[in-house]
């Protein structure tokens, strides 16, 4: 079959984060063209989100700055909470939402009995790899289907070609070791359902390898099931002519300087891919973007599956940036090359009094 997609006519939607106030005013005077957040229920980040009364203000807000507002509707409902599901889903439509983001299908079709003219788009937690998913979301009244995190740009670029179905993928930030809303291991382990917004992030626990029933040494590689964080901003011109209608950045539980940074960027990469220019990033942009929050970034599935780059083990967290390489340990001080690891890190990001500092064992990357 012939993959080849024609240009699109409009360039992707920029779609930031919100967890609350300081994150939606961060994406939009960022650029965002959308923002999606969700409500205190019925969302994949329990944390965080607005409440039912906020609602109406978060979207004259928006929309008064000409951005659009989706709603994470993103877990799996019950049948004892259809009543309250039913009228928050009334009172989202009547707030005036440009759409929902679910995951449970049952709550697509309410949505569409109770609010006909508010759009649908199915969220990651879906799973959707295939244009035969598509379509079978698209029955459920989805208009727009975010893909799973774990496709490649040319399987997007395939399932573009197969359906006429909106489709939007991730670009920036955390990625899940398993299939978005296939996950159970959090509620194996502490009794929290990651499908119902309570993720206790068992991926990001140490771990032993075990083969044979014997521990396999794996030097300081212990977070054996953490991944890295998706970044693509290198990626935009081929990413800005497959044809998808949005672009979006995990991260409703990062606070509004991420927002602000991330939004900035890809603001900018595809306003400049859409246009045929080239890429004016710098390295002391990606030094920025890696020091407001990285686990350490890559491309990861959207170039194709190579495992043992995604998950790399040292680390859990935030890492910061590459500062250099230890060369001597001496007995109350320890001698670093600031130009050995990363010459552009130690001329961009100068050490200062008060700065933290991470000792690693491993190479960076």
């Amino acid at each position: 079959m012939n993959d080849t997609i024609p240009r699109p006519n409009t360039p992707p939607e920029i779609m930031s984060p919100a967890g609350y106030w300081p994150q939606l005013h961060a994406a939009i005077e960022a650029g965002a063209d959308a923002v999606y957040f969700g409500l205190t229920h019925f969302t994949a980040r329990a944390k965080v989100g607005f409440t039912l009364e906020e609602l109406p203000d978060v979207m004259r807000t928006l929309h008064g700055r000409g951005v659009k507002g989706y709603v994470t509707f993103n877990t799996l409902v019950f049948d004892h909470e259809l009543e309250e599901a039913s009228r928050a889903l009334a009172a989202i439509a009547a707030a005036g939402a440009d759409s929902i983001i679910v995951q449970d299908v049952g709550i697509a079709q309410l949505a569409h009995e109770i609010a006909p003219d508010l759009a649908i788009h199915g969220s990651t937690q879906m799973s959707i790899t295939s244009a035969e998913g598509v379509e079978l979301a698209r029955r459920f009244g989805v208009s727009r289907v975010v893909l799973a995190r774990e496709l490649a740009l040319d399987e997007i670029r395939t399932i573009r070609s197969q359906t006429d179905c909106e489709l939007e993928m991730f670009v920036h930030g955390a990625l899940c070791v398993s299939y978005s809303g296939q996950c159970f291991s959090s509620e194996a382990w502490g009794g929290r359902s990651a499908n119902r917004g309570q993720c206790a992030q068992a991926c990001r626990l140490p771990y032993e390898l075990l083969v044979d029933d014997v521990v396999r040494p794996l030097g300081d590689a212990r977070y054996l099931l953490s991944p890295g964080d998706l970044y693509a901003l290198r990626q935009m011109p081929e990413i800005v002519q497959l044809g998808v209608s949005a672009l979006k950045i995990e991260g409703r539980y990062k606070d509004a300087t991420y927002v602000a940074m991330t939004t900035s960027a890809y603001r900018q990469a595809v306003d400049e891919a859409w246009a045929g220019r080239p890429m004016s990033l710098t390295r002391r942009q990606e030094l920025q973007l890696e020091q407001v929050y990285s686990r350490g970034f890559g491309p990861h599935f959207i170039t194709g599956v190579n495992h043992q780059t995604v998950v790399q083990g040292r680390a859990p967290r935030h890492r910061g940036v590459c500062m250099g390489r230890v060369v001597q340990v001496l007995r109350n001080s320890v001698l670093i090359d600031l130009r050995a690891a990363a010459p552009d890190a130690a001329v961009e990001t100068p050490l200062k009094a008060g700065d933290g500092v991470v000792f690693d064992a491993a190479d960076w990357r």
